[in-house]
């Protein structure tokens, strides 16, 4: 489930599907679709078609499809398959139920397309995580006309934070102050979570002092937003301050509280927000506060007192859990914690490659190589493969993805040569390559090679050699930022003048003369 999604279902069940002002609980779902299986045959031809546009949406929010199905072949038996409202409420039906190109099939054979159909289709792409085809959906609506309605907005704006689409957002932010539309809590709230995902803390904490109206979700947005940004301190202040304004926190306003803590280095802080949410807010910690927890004490270095913390867990630990330890193991070179972790992920989630890199590279940073080595062949004869590193970069309104020593970009040829002349640049600045992050395949004399062409350089290259001097470069990539590129993108701003800003799996890093916002502790 996605931001979006999670913004619409915190608020009173209103339907926006289909412009009808009506505010509907779970059990009335239940019971709109019991009438339709007693009254189905009894309607009135005037009343069928407004009662079906009650009945298809609600087996779209309970997940019945067979229903919606059922219901679906009753409208075209009676001959109403060309009913705009009807076929705009089966889209959505079909999207919230995962059928997301049976919705699309539909909606391309509609006649005609009014805002609710658009919102409908881009939403259901948005709410199944396919949110480049909920861009490229959009940009077709911009094409043909349509001014979005707030649901379109809340949507894109979801899937922009998702995919790092800070120009596309940005747009979307200035339609909203150019048409004067009201900051309602959902809208404001999304729009908070875009800047904030999207490396842009400033702008998040712009529109949520704007907000005439903020809940909960709002200051909890605000509050992860600071977090992952290198605010900890920060995010801990707004924490004090949303309790002086009479705001409950709830179990997620504490994951916030606890990253916060985690990326700050917060120990003493995060130890006891733990002991208060139960003892202070009545709130039990979940799996995921006990997962902070082991991030602060792990991340911090103290890895045996992290395992113990885990050893001593209410309920059994996830596969999240051990691999936060084993990463933090990789980083402070405890292979003895590491090799524990990794025999505890194999039980659990025995597929995931990444768990198998980090004990590889834990091995590597030791200086272990054979073992090293080991765990690579372990993975082949597994069949567990890899998972790319992926970068990406919008530029125009459109997302360049890049791969390690990937040449498919149609500039690559450039983007290569950029790439070495950037080298040779940050060399002379004192940058030295950590040869221990290249592949383990890699021959020695191409070890360096190897580590420039990693996809967080390729991509930062891309972004030197097509924007004008001064302009941030915003990168987004999939997995953990390796320490080497880490350390080359701090030299980079610097030598190039340039602020960067990358979004790597856990947090963000904002790279500017020669500084990062996480200290150099991720």
């Amino acid at each position: 489930m996605n931001f979006a999604t999670t913004l619409l279902e915190a608020r009173p069940q209103v339907d926006f599907s289909f412009g009808i002002d009506r505010k509907v609980d779970g059990p009335r779902w239940v019971n709109v679709l019991r009438l339709n299986i007693f009254w189905d045959n009894a309607m009135s031809a005037n009343m069928y078609p407004r009662f079906q546009q009650w009945s298809i949406p609600a087996s779209g929010r309970l997940g019945d499809l067979k229903l919606g199905e059922r219901i679906y072949e009753s409208v075209q038996a009676k001959g109403l398959k060309r009913n705009p409202n009807l076929i705009t409420a089966l889209v959505d039906m079909y999207a919230k139920c995962g059928q997301v190109d049976t919705a699309r099939r539909l909606f391309d054979e509609m006649p005609q397309r009014d805002v609710v159909a658009w919102s409908a289709m881009i939403s259901g792409y948005s709410q199944s995580n396919r949110c480049r085809e909920a861009l490229t959906l959009f940009h077709e609506m911009q094409k043909a006309k349509v001014d979005p309605n707030e649901i379109t907005l809340v949507s894109v704006l979801s899937s922009c934070s998702v995919l790092g689409a800070f120009e596309t957002g940005k747009w979307v932010h200035s339609f909203i102050k150019r048409k004067r539309l009201k900051l309602t809590v959902t809208l404001g709230t999304v729009l908070m979570d875009f800047y904030a995902k999207c490396g842009s803390i400033e702008h998040s904490l712009n529109v949520f002092e704007k907000m005439p109206f903020k809940n909960v979700l709002s200051w909890t947005v605000l509050i992860q937003g600071l977090a992952s940004n290198g605010q900890g301190r920060k995010a801990l202040e707004f924490f004090s301050l949303m309790q002086k304004k009479n705001i409950e926190p709830n179990d997620v306003t504490f994951i916030g509280v606890l990253s916060a803590c985690s990326h700050a280095g917060l120990i003493d802080e995060g130890r006891g927000f733990f002991v208060s949410m139960s003892r202070d807010f009545g709130i039990e910690p979940r799996i995921e506060h006990y997962g902070c927890m082991v991030d602060i004490l792990s991340r911090a270095g103290l890895i045996e007192e992290a395992y113990q913390f885990i050893k001593n867990m209410p309920s059994e630990p996830n596969a999240i859990i051990w691999r936060t330890l084993l990463a933090s193991c990789r980083v402070h070179k405890n292979v003895e914690f590491g090799e524990e972790s990794l025999k505890q992920l194999a039980r659990l989630d025995p597929t995931h490659s990444g768990d198998y890199i980090l004990l590889s590279n834990t091995y590597a940073t030791v200086g272990r190589w054979e073992d090293a080595l080991e765990v690579r062949s372990l993975m082949k004869e597994k069949g567990i493969k890899k998972i790319p590193g992926c970068s990406s970069i919008e530029l125009d309104g459109v997302i360049h993805e890049f791969f390690a020593e990937d040449s498919s970009h149609p500039q690559s040829k450039e983007i290569y040569g950029a790439v070495e002349d950037i080298i040779k640049r940050i060399k002379c600045a004192g940058y030295v390559p950590n040869t221990a992050e290249a592949r383990l395949d890699a021959e020695e004399d191409g070890k360096e090679a190897s580590l420039s062409h990693h996809s967080e350089k390729l991509a930062i290259a891309f972004g030197l050699i097509r924007t004008s001097p001064g302009t941030t470069i915003r990168i987004s990539k999939n997995l953990r930022v390796c320490t080497d590129c880490h350390t080359a993108t701090k030299m980079i701003s610097r030598v190039f003048n340039r602020e960067i800003v990358v979004r790597d799996r856990n947090r963000f890093h904002h790279f500017n003369q020669g500084f990062c916002s996480c200290n150099d502790y991720w």
